[in-house]
């Protein structure tokens, strides 16, 4: 409905759930996807890293290569400030 109504970009949120859909909307249309990272998504991968269950850094790479690879041209993240001090490094 979206596209018909003309939109500009199509965004799937939330992203990690529905990294098929991202697929799936890329394949269907020429416009920009975007992916949503959500708070939720971001305090879950905070709080699994403040428990010492995860490494934090790989794990916040591993997710928006996942955004990326399900064909997202836009990421929205709360990571973004920490995605681009590591990238500067």
């Amino acid at each position: 409905m979206d596209i018909a109504e003309g939109a500009d970009i199509v965004m799937v949120k939330s992203a990690l759930a529905y990294l098929d859909i991202i697929c799936q909307v890329k394949k269907y249309t020429n416009l920009p996807v975007a992916a949503y990272n959500v708070s939720g998504e971001y305090a879950m991968i905070k709080a699994a890293a403040q428990n010492g269950w995860i490494d934090e850094k790989k794990v916040i790479l591993e997710t928006l290569l996942s955004m990326k690879r399900a064909g997202a041209d836009l990421i929205l993240t709360y990571f973004a400030k920490e995605v681009a001090l590591m990238l500067v490094k």
